[in-house]
């Protein structure tokens, strides 16, 4: 495979071989349905993920009789494990465990997935069992009511954990009112006052042939996984025959951002107060993609990194320190984080700072360059041992890319990467509004600083 291969939506079949002589199937049915699938050579076990482009991001106000959606997409998650007309949540339960198998479920800002992991012989059960809940979830009236308690829960105990509710209030600042800043699993407010009628509409609105992309990864035969969905698909009722184009990919035209306040904090009677600073980072489609997991690898991920060495190793101000780069169709976020004494908070937030901006001024150095391709493209390796790898990769490059790369064409694109590249994205990023969050025993003027451009860094030096 040389290159990235384009996953056109009007283009009915594709077939290509990836890095490890993995063999890439691609069907576009008629219905809209898409199918990927990857098969791995000595593979005995098999991912399958049903997934449709809908997350957070797209829940809404009410409008007229159109009633909110807000908490729907994380609600119905939960949902479509309490029984369909023909499985109970007992049902579909027994079905994975008595095979040895996994199943579950994720909700995130612009897609949903449920998926499981069983032996290759068991694959046509999986098939089976996710597409009776994809497509016939009754979101029985009870248990509706019972699961509204346990989603409560689920954001109570987030709600305990300073290190969510900060993950939480960072991207709400970074992003402001962006759809992307909003939490993914709703929050109290939305939850309790989501109706079952609503969360039926958002799933008869999303959940349609030409929503769907099933993605498989490990020991599957494609031809056998496309007869398997057809007919379990036509067993739930959906008309295969009726045509209509995929739904099309979001824009990847980078957001106008309004970030919110440049500091939040959130008083929480903790030992250690948990810090995140950053600034909008970059979408998903852009150029930069590579560069950005080289910097991000330099500067914040792994021991030798640089966050790790002058926050822990030198000044043991620290014990967990990083920095990460989530990215999506139209926005992104760089961002920095450490957990550390309150009396601390403000040199740490400011060295975080500092650091980024040494970066800027004075880039890195080709040794950190050449350990950064190595740790990326031995991590890639190692990850993708795992059939649950791959079929995410699938998904994310059906949904969001619109190509999909395999490993030879990400260390292709990461060994293009320079210095130069690097340091130039780090001058582009100290140019956006930092915005810092910071829950625990702290006030805003201990941590002003890191954000405040007029303010001394070089008593961190």
């Amino acid at each position: 495979m040389n290159g990235a291969v384009d996953l056109p939506l009007g283009q009915a079949e594709l077939t290509f071989t990836a890095a490890g002589d993995a063999l890439v199937r691609r069907s576009v049915l008629p219905s809209g349905v898409r199918v990927l699938s990857e098969q791995v050579p000595g593979s005995r076990s098999v991912t399958v993920g049903f997934w449709v482009a809908v997350g957070s991001r797209d829940e809404r106000h009410a409008q007229g009789e159109i009633p909110a959606t807000y908490g729907s997409t994380h609600f119905l998650e939960h949902l479509l494990f309490k029984g369909t007309a023909e499985r109970t949540a007992l049902d579909i339960a027994i079905s994975f465990d008595a095979v040895g198998g996994e199943h579950n479920a994720l909700t995130a800002k612009e897609y949903t997935c449920y998926y499981a992991k069983v032996q290759d012989r068991d694959l046509p059960m999986a098939i089976g069992v996710l597409a009776d809940m994809f497509t016939s979830s009754v979101l029985d009236p009870v248990e509706f009511d019972n699961e509204r308690g346990v989603i409560l829960e689920e954001l109570s105990m987030a709600g305990d954990d300073p290190a969510d509710v900060a993950n939480e209030r960072f991207f709400s600042a970074v992003l402001g009112e962006h759809p992307l800043g909003r939490p993914i699993g709703g929050d109290p407010d939305t939850i309790r006052a989501a109706t079952r009628e609503a969360v039926w509409a958002h799933y008869r609105e999303n959940y349609r042939p030409q929503d769907l992309v099933v993605t498989v990864a490990g020991a599957v035969d494609h031809d056998l996984l496309v007869g398997e969905l057809e007919r379990a698909l036509t067993r739930a009722g959906w008309r295969l025959d009726v045509a209509a184009p995929p739904v099309e990919r979001r824009s990847t035209d980078t957001a106008t951002l309004e970030p919110g306040p440049a500091v939040t904090v959130v008083p929480r009677p903790t030992e250690q107060v948990n810090l995140l600073l950053g600034v909008p980072g970059l979408v998903a489609t852009d150029e930069r993609r590579s560069v950005m997991s080289v910097l991000n690898t330099v500067f914040g991920s792994g021991m030798s990194s640089r966050l790790f060495q002058q926050v822990r190793e030198r000044r043991g101000l620290a014990y967990s320190v990083y920095s990460y780069a989530p990215a999506y169709s139209d926005a992104g976020v760089f961002g920095m984080y450490a957990g550390c004494a309150p009396a601390k908070a403000g040199t740490v937030a400011a060295l975080m700072r500092t650091e980024l901006e040494r970066v800027a001024e004075h880039g890195i150095t080709p040794d950190e360059l050449r350990r950064a391709a190595g740790q990326l493209g031995g991590a890639s390796a190692l990850a993708l041992e795992d059939s649950d790898t791959r079929m995410s990769r699938l998904g994310r490059s059906e949904l969001t890319l619109g190509e999909f790369a395999d490993l030879d064409e990400a260390l292709r694109r990461i060994a293009l990467v320079t210095v130069d590249d690097v340091q130039a994205l780090a001058q582009d990023l100290v140019s956006r509004p930092f915005s810092l969050v910071a829950v625990g025993a702290i006030d805003e003027a201990a941590v002003q600083g890191a954000v405040d451009l007029t303010a001394p860094t070089s008593d961190v030096a």
